[in-house]
């Protein structure tokens, strides 16, 4: 692995990954199980991730059993109510046609935590944020390394941190930072879904780059 090159045809690879990957929907996932073995290979690409000071902040809950994925729908279900009415008219209509969670749909859930060193960390002393952007790529990881091995992945962000923690026995010093379905999926579309249905259009890069300043 020292000083590994890659070829034209692995670079083409991962990039074709990298487009192909989905924020999968609850309508997406088939009932199929998911190995456990499969589920280590994705945990173990999370710990691959960089992290601030190599402090590996991360922890997950993997969650299966339907009672706990059942009191994590029912926090969704209160938070989704009250998000939808952030929107126009036009976008509630489409909001409430949207089925935005797979947590009962997917085989399996995990939740991610950030949890702060109480030592100091190299590089984070004056960016304290650094640690929870750590545990983001670490998710970044799960999603890519998912896609690769055909699973889909989706990211619930409409829940209440508090109570996920509460339902999950966190202790008081993680912070919850994301709540993750996986399960093979029935189909994995050709573009991201909020794309196809025009709730955004795709920002070319352009359109955010900069030289030197702003």
């Amino acid at each position: 692995m020292k000083n590994r090159q890659f070829n034209l045809t692995e670079q083409q690879l991962l990039e074709e990954i990298m487009l192909a990957r989905r924020d999968v929907r609850g309508n997406r996932f088939s009932s199929d199980p998911v190995d456990h073995s499969i589920v280590k290979k994705i945990l173990e690409a999370a710990s691959w991730a960089p992290s601030v000071g190599f402090s590996q902040p991360w922890e997950f809950v993997v969650i299966k059993d339907k009672h706990i994925k059942q009191k994590v729908v029912d926090s969704f279900n209160r938070v989704n109510a009250e998000a939808k009415n952030q929107f126009s008219n036009d976008k509630q209509a489409l909001y409430t046609k949207l089925k935005l969670e797979g947590i009962q749909e997917a085989p399996v859930n995990i939740a991610v935590f950030y949890r702060p060193s109480k030592l100091p960390v190299l590089g984070q002393s004056s960016m304290l944020e650094t640690g929870r952007y750590s545990v983001v790529c670490a998710i970044q990881n799960m999603w890519l390394f998912a896609r690769a091995m055909n699973i889909g992945m989706g990211w619930v962000s409409i829940l209440e941190p508090s109570e996920v923690k509460s339902i999950l026995n966190a202790p008081d010093d993680s912070e919850f930072i994301a709540y993750l379905c996986l399960g093979y999926v029935k189909e994995f579309l050709e573009k991201p879904e909020l794309e196809q249905l025009k709730w955004e259009k795709r920002k070319p890069i352009q359109s955010s780059l900069y030289f030197d300043s702003y």
